[in-house]
């Protein structure tokens, strides 16, 4: 439980894991790890917006692509450091994906969070598939190629580690925003947008703010999927990587962050979990047993895994009151 409230204790944890999972896992597994972590900074960071802030967008794969491709392009094209200083290179890359990102969050954030509801998601939606097809006909990005090459982080503890070091920033921060005045602004938009406006709070500075934080980390989830794939091209941005994303955050609970983890774990899990089933039935079942789990969750659990609860909380009611 400590290790949930210490970022060095939890990288520190994740750490081990990441050293025993490289002598105890093929490759394939480590792999679905690594594209867990991605999906799970990418539930985190959706979720400040459509969880805590009480917002829906389905463009978060826009952000996703803007990120992957300017790291992708950055490590291809402008790498200044040593093989030996690779991993400090990409960290700093990672870093320039997530503001760009961000400045797109931004531009595109500034006029549209004036908007709400279904409005507000048909022009995240259409920011979404404006970006991939600005990337299908940009040449020198590579078009409908792609760009391919793009270097790793290393061997699997290397590259867990790096993941892990920005799960934690994102997490700690996004935890420490939500408990500062500008998280209690967020909430404020949530649970009543006009109350909100009557007590003085700037609504859509609060949403623009949110969307901005959001977009970062979605940026920086686009950069290490790029690393780890080693080959981007617009097809692996699409709709539905945004229905993904909101997914895991609707599955883990609107306005938990340990939930958002969770449920990104099981959607990226689930369906390679699933996969020898289609080996013993000679039919593709997967996607179908993988939709009728989800429909079950949200008629049991209609608020998600965790709710708006976070791991303590479940903790302290349940685990602790039995014991």
């Amino acid at each position: 439980m400590k290790a949930l409230k210490n970022p060095a204790l939890t990288l520190l944890c994740l750490a081990v894991l990441g050293l025993g999972l490289d002598f105890g896992v093929n490759a394939y597994i480590k792999l679905i790890l690594l594209f867990a972590t991605v999906n799970c900074l990418l539930s985190m960071s959706l979720n400040l917006v459509n969880g805590y802030t009480g917002q829906f967008s389905l463009g978060h794969a826009g952000f996703m692509a803007i990120g992957a491709y300017f790291s992708a392009y950055a490590s291809t094209k402008w790498g200044f450091l040593p093989e030996s200083l690779q991993l400090l290179q990409s960290f700093v890359f990672v870093i320039g994906a997530g503001l760009a990102a961000a400045v797109a969050g931004f531009l595109v954030g500034l006029p549209s969070l004036r908007l709400k509801g279904d409005y507000l998601a048909i022009v995240t939606l259409g920011f979404g598939e404006i970006i991939r097809v600005a990337l299908l006909n940009m040449d020198f990005l590579g078009g409908p190629r792609g760009l391919s090459g793009i270097p790793s982080f290393g061997s699997f503890p290397f590259a867990f580690m790096f993941a892990s070091v920005w799960l934690v920033i994102c997490f700690f921060t996004i935890w420490r925003v939500m408990h500062s005045s500008h998280g209690r602004g967020f909430l404020s938009v949530r649970e009543d947008e006009i109350a909100a406006e009557a007590m003085g709070i700037n609504t859509t500075r609060m949403k623009v703010k949110a969307f901005v934080l959001s977009s970062f980390f979605a940026g920086v989830a686009g950069a290490l999927f790029a690393h780890f794939t080693n080959f981007i091209n617009p097809s692996s941005f699409t709709f539905l990587q945004s229905v993904n994303a909101v997914i895991m955050v609707v599955l883990g609970g609107m306005g938990s962050m340990t939930g958002s983890i969770v449920a990104a774990v099981i959607i990226t899990v689930l369906p390679e979990a699933l996969r020898p089933l289609q080996e013993l039935t000679g039919v593709d079942l997967r996607m179908v047993i993988y939709s009728l789990a989800l429909i079950l969750m949200m008629i049991l659990r209609p608020k998600g895994l965790f709710g708006d609860m976070e791991f303590s909380d479940v903790w302290r009611k349940y685990v602790r009151r039995s014991a």
